[in-house]
């Protein structure tokens, strides 16, 4: 199965190529960080108008490199995501299915995160995947990125079942939303997570969801974060925040990624995982890794991130999900393919 996938779900337009017997052929990725930094963030009417202008220079370049007329189906990232951003995409990919003369699909964006930490897995070993694949069943998956925060499991069947989601910000975007009341320009969060590497952790600074019994309720919430750090820069000078910046840094950082954890271990004891796994962009963060990592091990788990590569939004997740779970595909109704903005994972 060679599965061709577009992704323009925000402000990454992605191109790729994979193939069930050799694994991530290709992966063109065109990002608009720099462009949106100047604004402060995402601006999605540029995020579109860029994609209208780079994904047929992506896919320019996938003709050159890979013979697309070989591809078995067209798979396109229809939700959730940004409206405007999805159009462009389904029809980038609305248009290669008709020249190409191939099934078109829509995926779920949630789902290529979910499943990206078994790419490596497949690259290992193509021809044994499946089996690769069944040992780390059941499996506890964290889809954290600017737009998402997911903790969902697999279990041996691959049927996907949500346990908790965010009720508000992503951590994603409370890490870069904090970053933005220090005074950091967008993106924040790689910068914040620089500056936290020097400082003091104050584990009872900031709020980091350990009064709320997770057992009724333990879905994510980081508003109230964002505001108690808001708060507390009201009380600091110029001069006293220069001087706490790393410490605030590294205790804000601390409490997002602690809300993370508390609720991914109670799950994690309960449930008997061969696996726990982190993907999204927030999965490069050190100190979410290192936290998991060994929230893994104390479970008797094999820790699973996706390579670095495939953090971030792209497309090559896209085609891979498409092939691990076929099933979750939308097809095309008279070669129209809907957007669904705000589609759930499960």
């Amino acid at each position: 199965m060679k599965i061709l996938a577009i992704e323009s779900s925000c402000d990454e337009s992605a191109v790729s190529v994979f193939d069930s017997d050799k694994g991530v052929e290709f992966s063109l990725i065109h990002s608009q960080v720099d462009l949106h930094a100047l604004y402060g963030g995402v601006v999605p009417d540029l995020a579109s108008s860029q994609h209208l202008k780079k994904l047929p220079v992506l896919i320019s370049e996938a003709r050159r490199i890979y013979p697309l007329e070989s591809v078995d189906k067209v798979v396109a990232t229809s939700g959730p995501g940004l409206p405007n951003c999805l159009e462009m995409g389904v029809a980038a990919a609305s248009a290669l299915a008709m020249a190409l003369d191939k099934p078109l699909f829509g995926a779920n964006h949630l789902l290529g995160h979910a499943f990206s930490p078994f790419i490596s897995i497949h690259a290992a070993e193509p021809e044994k995947f499946g089996e690769n694949f069944r040992a780390l069943l059941p499996h506890l998956g964290l889809t954290v990125s600017g737009g998402n925060t997911v903790l969902f499991e697999l279990d041996e069947s691959r049927n996907l079942r949500v346990l908790a989601e965010t009720i508000d910000d992503a951590a994603g975007e409370a890490l870069d939303k904090g970053a933005k009341l220090l005074g950091i320009t967008y993106p924040g969060a790689p910068v914040l997570e620089r500056i936290a590497r020097g400082g003091k952790i104050d584990k009872n600074l900031f709020p980091c969801g350990k009064n709320r019994k997770i057992e009724d309720d333990p879905d994510f919430s980081f508003s109230g974060l964002k505001t108690s750090l808001r708060y507390h820069l009201e009380k600091l000078s110029p001069e006293e925040l220069k001087e706490k910046m790393p410490d605030i840094c590294a205790s804000y950082q601390y409490a997002v990624v602690e809300q993370l954890r508390l609720r991914t271990e109670f799950f994690a004891k309960r449930g008997g995982y061969a696996s726990i796994g982190i993907g999204g962009g927030v999965s490069n963060n050190s100190l979410f890794a290192e936290t998991f990592e060994r929230l893994a091990a104390r479970n008797r788990a094999k820790f699973l991130v996706a390579e670095r590569k495939y953090r971030g939004d792209n497309a090559a997740m896209i085609a891979f999900a498409a092939f691990a779970r076929p099933d979750a595909l939308r097809p095309a109704r008279l070669r129209t393919l809907k957007i669904d903005p705000s589609w759930q994972m499960a």
